[in-house]
């Protein structure tokens, strides 16, 4: 070690006595910096992450590798020194190995003087550090194999300059057999193989940040072959070759150089297949399985198959997404433990299996145009997953599984979120094939059904109800397996129980008429953990009504199982028809707000529309949303107030103001008072007002310019204080509706108020704006031009942060507690409410309005109606199909769902890699000083460098120099 020691530094030492070395150094380093800035648009990107600067490396490094090793050898035999270094008692390993280190330090150092621009952008945003160390992990170990050939290379010549050209010409062909400018001209088995010998395509793996065996091992089988070529190069020069002896021991270490090779060949495609070791060094396992998809594939009781048909040839933008679909899918393999089957096909190979596909499953060709070097043409491919679990089966095409960001001329396909796709299909297939038996193995606790009845007190309509509810009891209990157990309990034989159940659950006895009469007891009670719920009977009191009521009720218990949303919202108005029009010119109906919020959920929910005019929530609906929903009459609050009584979710979408964009203009109109008085009854407020937040999203405004003759209109995207842009700081990191959430835009939003409510009800703020925020009264929310946007809404005094959403839990009182029924009148045949129906406190007097919610009813409240609308759908449009920030508005409306159902299964995985961590927004002056700064520190440490070298060459004397001084001082 102490001989690979001093041949190191006397590497180094000669690296740093040549300016070469260090004029390298300061090229690397500019081309890095220009091409992670300019090129590479960093700050247009608005990504937290240093990508761009790990894609180029593998085109960066070629040339360093080739410029570190052009002399490594070549100077050596030219000078003359070789012959002597070879005389040396010195192994020929130990020399190859000190020029290598030597080599893999001076691109360390290289590397190393990059780091400023990490640091710097986890200074202006949530930097990931998991995929930086592995980039410069990977970026060590590429180097390691260009600088292997390098010195094979350098030991075969004498000139430096083609060892130079050779070691570059090596290298990059290495690098772009594997890239996209070869692979699209060959079938998928072929691009698959080129892909495996790239350097390049390699490299992208861990460049996400995935240290994978296979790579690991792909790169060290190059530099371990190469350094052994290059120490048999050395030995052949070192060694007489004339004798027998010399010549046999020569072809001895030829075979061993051989052998060795071909055991570096066998070990690479005995790992091809492997994809389970592997390490995914990104923060949350953006690239790993998680929990949430093994707990789905543990509850499978059938087999599941998938199925991927790709073609030979397909769009070359898609074809580097197989490998990745290849991989993922054999971890699913993995963990379904024989419960997942695998396999991958091309249809076009069989006319039969293109005949079955079509017609079972109706997966047909996509036509894909191809643009070559001198013609543009048409691929019909297959790009499809097929799942089938039992009779049920579901197809992803590729536009299911993939998002395309296009910028300028660049064009980004990249896999959406495999992992979350997969698995949501997997559920609903399970879901959609469950018997109530597979409901009962997946409850997580027993439940039980507890049936509050007084049968001697019963209506003569009821009276055979109680038979009915014992029958489908029976059944349940039977099928249960001992999860489910039934009790009926008569209160109106016991005081205590009249009194527990009238405290704990709100259940009061019912009056058979407004003015007294008989008291009876109806309830239903399901319990399950520390879930429960307050079963009503209503509209057709028939067994199948019965038993599908009781067996939404478990299901709504069971994790993964398909939950039904129900959306609240103003049905709009169409116009009077003009007579004067034919039909095909009449102006289109009007349509519903939040068309796009239930075009997001229909992928994992079932999601209904319901105005509620009948005065309740229906039995099956889990999650109710309720946003602008206009003027309410009294049924309709009272169905909003009792599903939250009864143990519902409620998610409410309201400010103190609604916004909608129209022509020109955006008009504002006061929240309708009616939903703000239901929010209030339950104790919670919005305060009047906008928030303002200095950190914000921008608003894009049309603005027209005159040119010359002509009129252009361009969108220019300004400031816009209304957007409040919260990001992870004012987050409440512990709330699982904000796993995997990077920021969320609140738009027209107000401050919400939580100090009045009771303390029965847990309350968490989930964001707050960022400490420069204020409010504002106004309606006027555009500014008068573009130019006077910055300030035209100037910050107030009173900057803080200020919550604007939340979510809340517990026993919430009733809005109808001291208010007679809509609903429940006698002799009234349109219902409505007469001073009569109420008892001595104005409350409903038959006993059938719950006063006070259950313990785990649940209410969400943002701050925004426009938070997620069509309008914030459409302006994230603009920005890409990833939706850019306004993405995680409709992601979080997904969490609060599962949140609201206690159904977390996907709340893990939806946000994995789906959305980028963005920077924290910044001036123009501010991003040109970034970069200005970057460029500095990175000159001042290559100075440093520079300064170190020059001060090693000042010290440095000739060898003979150095002797004459030696004999001098002797004589």
């Amino acid at each position: 070690m102490s001989t690979i020691a001093t041949i190191v530094r006397k590497e180094l030492r000669s690296y740093f006595l040549s300016p070469v070395a260090v004029m390298f150094l300061g090229v690397f380093l500019l081309v890095t910096l220009f091409v992670f800035f300019t090129y590479s648009r960093f700050f247009a990107r608005n990504i937290a992450d240093v990508r761009p600067l790990f894609m180029w490396l593998p085109v960066l490094l070629v040339f360093l590798s080739a410029a570190v090793t052009m002399r490594a050898w070549s100077e050596e035999e030219k000078i003359g020194t070789l012959e002597i270094l070879l005389t040396l008692p010195l192994r020929t390993r130990d020399l190859v190995l000190g020029k290598f280190l030597a080599g893999m330090t001076l691109v360390a150092l290289a590397l190393a003087l990059t780091l400023p621009l990490p640091v710097s952008v986890s200074m202006r945003g949530e930097l990931d550090w998991g995929p930086v160390v592995g980039g410069y992990l990977g970026a060590l170990l590429l180097a390691a194999a260009y600088m292997a050939i390098g010195l094979c290379v350098s030991a075969r010549t004498d000139n430096q300059i083609v060892s130079l050209m050779v070691t570059a010409a090596v290298c990059a062909l290495l690098y772009l057999v594997g890239s996209e400018s070869v692979v699209p001209f060959f079938g998928e088995g072929t691009a698959s193989l080129l892909r495996a010998l790239g350097s390049g395509s390699r490299f992208e793996s861990i460049e996400r940040g995935v240290i994978d065996l296979r790579d690991v091992v792909y790169y060290a089988s190059i530099a371990g072959f190469f350094l052994l070529l290059n120490v048999e190069f050395l030995d052949l020069k070192r060694q007489e070759t004339s004798t027998p002896s010399a010549r046999s021991r020569t072809r001895a270490r030829w075979i061993t150089i051989t052998l060795a090779g071909l055991n570096f060949i066998v070990l690479n495609l005995w790992l091809a297949p492997l994809a389970g070791p592997r390490a995914d060094l990104t923060a949350n396992g953006e690239y790993s399985l998680s929990d949430s998809t093994e707990n789905v594939l543990a509850r499978l009781d059938e087999p599941l198959i998938i199925s991927a048909y790709f073609s030979e040839r397909t769009h070359p933008l898609l074809a580097p997404l197989v490998p990745q679909i290849r991989d993922l899918l054999g971890e699913y393999e993995i963990y379904g433990r024989g419960r997942v089957r695998v396999e991958f096909r091309n249809p076009n190979e069989s006319e039969e299996l293109e005949e079955e596909l079509g017609q079972a499953y109706n997966i047909r060709t996509v036509p894909f145009r191809v643009s070559g070097r001198h013609e543009e043409s048409v691929v019909n491919s297959y790009f499809h997953i097929l799942l089938r679990y039992a009779d049920q089966y579901q197809v992803l095409t590729f536009q299911d599984l993939i998002e395309i960001d296009a910028r300028d001329a660049d064009v980004d396909v990249r896999l959406r979120n495999l992992e979350y796709d997969l698995t949501r299909a997997i559920k609903q297939l399970t879901e959609g094939f469950r018997s109530i038996d597979a409901v009962f193995a997946g409850l997580p606790e027993s439940a039980a059904l507890t049936a509050y009845i007084s049968p001697g007190t019963l209506p003569a309509e009821f009276a055979d109800v109680p038979g009915r509810i014992r029958k489908v009891a029976a059944d349940l209990v039977e099928r249960a397996a001992g999860k489910f157990e039934f009790e009926e309990i008569d209160p109106s034989t016991d005081a205590k129980v009249e009194t527990y159940i009238y405290q704990n659950y709100g259940f009061r006895p019912m009056s058979t008429s407004l003015f007294g009469g008989d008291r009876y007891w109806l309830y239903l009670l399901f319990e399950s953990g520390d879930k429960l719920e307050a079963i009503f009977l209503q509209g057709d009191l028939t067994e199948a009504s019965m038993r599908s009521t009781i067996e939404a009720s478990i299901k709504r218990a069971t994790p993964g199982f398909l939950k039904t949303v129900a959306i609240m919202t103003e049905q709009p108005v169409a116009a009077p028809r003009d007579p004067n029009l034919p039909p095909q010119l009449q102006p289109p109906p009007p349509q519903p707000e939040y068309r796009e919020l239930q075009r997001e959920l229909d992928v994992d929910f079932t999601v209904t529309r319901d105005t509620l005019k009948q005065g309740f929530v229906p039995g099956g609906v889990d999650v109710l949303i309720v946003a602008r929903p206009g003027e309410l009459d009294d049924r309709q609050m009272f169905a909003i107030d009792q599903f939250l009584m009864r143990g519902g979710s409620v998610i409410v979408l309201a400010g103190a103001y609604d916004a909608s964009v129209e022509t020109g203009t955006v008009a504002v109109t006061k929240t309708d008072k009616d939903l703000l008085t239901l929010l209030e009854a339950w104790e919670v407020k919005i305060e009047p007002g906008f928030v303002l937040d200095e950190q914000n999203a921008r608003f894009p405004v049309p603005i027209q310019e005159k040119r010359g003759l002509f009129t252009l209109q361009r969108i220019h995207y300004m400031d816009y204080p209304f957007f409040v842009d919260i990001r992870r700081t004012g987050f409440n990191r512990t709330h699982p509706a904000l796993s995997g959430l990077q920021n969320v835009v609140i738009n027209w939003g107000s401050e919400i108020d939580l100090t009045t409510v009771g303390q029965d009800v847990e309350t968490e703020i989930l964001l707050r704006s960022s400490d420069r925020s204020w409010t504002l009264k106004t309606k006027d929310v555009l500014p008068k031009t573009v130019s006077d946007a910055a300030a035209a809404f100037p910050p107030g005094t009173d900057l803080t942060d200020r919550p604007m959403a939340a979510t809340l839990v517990g026993r919430f009182p009733s809005y109808f507690a001291d208010r007679p029924s809509p609903l429940f009148t006698a002799g009234d045949e349109t219902g409505a409410a007469t001073e009569e129906d109420g008892d001595e406190t104005g409350g409903d007097s038959t006993g059938r309005t719950l006063k006070q919610s259950s313990a785990s009813a649940r209410l969400v409240l943002v701050g925004s109606s426009a938070f997620a609308s069509d309008l914030v759908q459409g302006l994230g449009s603009q920005l890409g199909a990833s939706g850019g920030i306004y993405r995680g508005n409709f992601q979080l409306v997904h969490n609060l769902i599962d949140w609201a159902v206690a159904d977390t299964d996907l709340l893990q995985i939806r946000g994995s890699g789906a959305f980028a961590r963005t920077l924290v927004p910044l001036s123009d002056a501010e991003k040109t000083r970034w970069e200005l700064a970057n460029y500095l520190v990175v000159l001042m440490a290559l100075a440093i460098v520079v300064g170190i070298a020059a001060t090693t060459r000042r010290r440095a004397r000739p060898m003979l120099e150095a002797n004459a001084s030696g004999q001098g001082s002797g004589s």
